[in-house]
C-alpha cells in the first residue's frame, strides 16, 4: 500500500538541504575530490536504492562507503567477490548445533546498512543472484525463513572497467536493480597532491581513514529523509519527459537496445532525491537531465558499429538528451 502524499514544509526542505550539505562536507574530509561521485551516492541513498561503481583500483571506493556509513552511524561490511564465493558466503546459512540439538541460522554479511560488494563481476552468476532478493525485497530467505534487512540498506557494488580476465558479466536482471552506475575517474592534479599530502602526513601505512568524518544523524533519520525524497512533487510534464527520454533510447541510432520500464522509474526516483538535496520540494526537467547518464548508462547497449567508431553509451545518451525537448514549467 502506498503512503498518502504529503507536502514538505519549507522548514523540512531547509533542514534537509542544510543537513545534506553538511554531510557532503564531512564525506569530502575523507574522500578527496570526487564531488560528483559523492553527490550521486547521496542521491541513491535518498532514493533508497543501490549503485554500481566502476573505476580502477585505488580511487577510494572502499573509503567512500566507510565515510558515508560514519556520517549516519551505519554498519558497513565488505565482501570480496571471487570465483569460489558461494551464495551462503553472502546471505548466510543454517547449520545444526549439536550442543543444543537444533538448527541455528548464521546471518551473512548482507545483514548490514551499507554492503560493499567489491569486484562483483568476479563471482559466478549463482552467487551474484544471491544478492537479488536482498536488493529488491530488502529481505533474505534461509531454509524457508524470511528475515528483514536493516534499514536503510544499500548495496554499493564495484567493478574494474579494464581488467576483464576471470570476470562474469552481470545478468541484465541484476544490472537493472542498480539505480545508478557511477564512474570514478582519476583525481585532478591538485586533488592528487592533496590526497598524497593527506596520506603521507605523519602517518604510517598508505591508506586514508575516516576518523575526521563526524556522525551527523542516525539510521532512522536516513529512513525519514528517504520518505521526504519520495514525497517531492513531480509535475506530470516532468514525468512525461522522463518517459520520453527512455522511449527515445529504444530507437536511437547506435544503440542496439534501449532502457526498459525501470528506466523512467529510476530517472524519477533520482530526480526527486536530487531536488531534496537542493532544498526543493519539486523536481524539474534539469533534475531529470542531470541524473540521466548514471541512471541509464547501464540500461542501454551500444551497437558494435558505434563501439568501433569510439562511441560510448554516455555519448549516445548525450545526443539523445539534446534531441528530446524538455518541458517548460
Amino acid at each position: 500500500m502506498n503512503s498518502p502524499a504529503i507536502s514538505l514544509s519549507t522548514e523540512q526542505l531547509q533542514q534537509a538541504a542544510q543537513l545534506l550539505a553538511t554531510l557532503r562536507g564531512e564525506m569530502a574530509k575523507a574522500v578527496i575530490g570526487q564531488q560528483a561521485v559523492i553527490d550521486e551516492v547521496l542521491i541513491a541513498l535518498l532514493a533508497d536504492a543501490h549503485v554500481l561503481i566502476e573505476g580502477v583500483p585505488g580511487l577510494g571506493k572502499t573509503l567512500l562507503v566507510k565515510a558515508l556509513a560514519r556520517t549516519f552511524a551505519g554498519e558497513t561490511r565488505r565482501i570480496q567477490f571471487t570465483p569460489d564465493l558461494m551464495p551462503s558466503d553472502v546471505v548466510g546459512h543454517t547449520l545444526f548445533d549439536a550442543a543444543t540439538a537444533r538448527f541455528v541460522t548464521r546471518q551473512g554479511p548482507v545483514f548490514t546498512h551499507l554492503l560493499l560488494a567489491d569486484e562483483i563481476n568476479r563471482a559466478p552468476a549463482k552467487t551474484q543472484a544471491a544478492l537479488l532478493e536482498a536488493m529488491q525485497e530488502k529481505q533474505v530467505t534461509l531454509e524457508g525463513s524470511t528475515s528483514r534487512l536493516p534499514q536503510p540498506f544499500m548495496v554499493l557494488a564495484t567493478q574494474n572497467p579494464i581488467e576483464q580476465e576471470g570476470t562474469y558479466p552481470l545478468p541484465e536482471a541484476q544490472l537493472d536493480r542498480f539505480l545508478l552506475k557511477i564512474r570514478i575517474d582519476y583525481p585532478s592534479e591538485q586533488e592528487e597532491i592533496a590526497l598524497t599530502r593527506q596520506v603521507t602526513s605523519a602517518k604510517t601505512g598508505a591508506d586514508l581513514d575516516v576518523e575526521a568524518v563526524a556522525t551527523l544523524l542516525q539510521p532512522a533519520a536516513v529512513v525519514e529523509l528517504q520518505q521526504w525524497a519520495a514525497h517531492v512533487t513531480l509535475d506530470e510534464r516532468v514525468l512525461a519527459y522522463a518517459v520520453a527520454i527512455v522511449r527515445g533510447s529504444r530507437d536511437t541510432p547506435g544503440l542496439a537496445s534501449g532502457a526498459g520500464p525501470r528506466g523512467p522509474i529510476a530517472l524519477v526516483r533520482a530526480a526527486r532525491a536530487r531536488a531534496l538535496i537542493g532544498g526543493r520540494g519539486f523536481a524539474t526537467p534539469d533534475d531529470v537531465k542531470a541524473v540521466a547518464l548514471p541512471a541509464l548508462r547501464h540500461r542501454v547497449t551500444p551497437t558494435a558499429e558505434a563501439e568501433i567508431e569510439g562511441m560510448t553509451a554516455d555519448d549516445l545518451l548525450r545526443s539523445l538528451l539534446e534531441r528530446v525537448p524538455a518541458p517548460r514549467l
